[in-house]
């Protein structure tokens, strides 16, 4: 009878250990798959932050525009439609293809500089241009740390036991930033209203 107890206790300590292990590694890549879909959350909300800086300097800087080169209406309108058109996105995706839009219209809107010479003398212009430079590094960094998230919380989904614990919770891998079509090419400016330079 004593065997039994001893062989009968033995198995419980197994089934407890075993339970015991199986339950943390549970627990533990549950909470490491929350905290890295989190991580990405707020990555992304870093490059909002960006583009909500962005879009801050944006009227001022048209507004001095403006005050220069009042001929170039179309310029104007193009970035306002875009910056209207950004409040209305509805995904990440459409979000960035956007943002990608008014990064070229602000291209364009910078290189205006070259027709106007007083403009390249306005300190507030060169301030205001100055800034959205640095911004637009600093979206750049964001961007980069966010698909940086991505690809760290996406290995842990798609790795065993990850996989089972993702799929059993519900966690799936998320897309990672893609640029707008032509984005690798740069934007042709002509203002001139000479034949386009190659």
């Amino acid at each position: 009878m004593k065997r039994w107890l001893i062989v009968l206790l033995i198995i419980l300590g197994v089934f407890l250990i075993v339970g015991f292990s199986l339950y943390s590694t549970i627990v533990g890549k549950y909470n490491q798959l929350v905290t890295l879909s989190e991580t990405v959350d707020a990555a992304w909300s870093q490059v909002e932050n960006q583009y909500q800086r962005r879009a801050d300097l944006i009227p001022n800087l048209v507004e001095t525009v403006k005050a220069y080169a009042e001929k170039e209406e179309s310029i104007f309108t193009q970035i306002a439609d875009a910056r209207a058109r950004i409040g209305s996105s509805q995904t990440r995706v459409q979000r960035e293809q956007t943002e990608s839009e008014l990064t070229g219209f602000l291209s364009r809107l910078l290189m205006l500089q070259e027709n106007y010479p007083q403009l390249k003398s306005n300190q507030n212009f060169l301030d205001l241009q100055a800034q959205l430079e640095g911004t637009e590094n600093r979206i750049s960094v964001e961007r980069q740390r966010y698909i940086q998230s991505i690809k760290d919380y996406n290995m842990q989904v798609k790795q065993f036991p990850g996989r089972l614990i993702a799929g059993f919770f519900g966690f799936e891998a998320r897309d990672f930033y893609q640029a707008t079509p032509g984005a690798e090419t740069a934007p042709r400016v002509d203002f001139g209203g000479g034949p386009p330079q190659e």
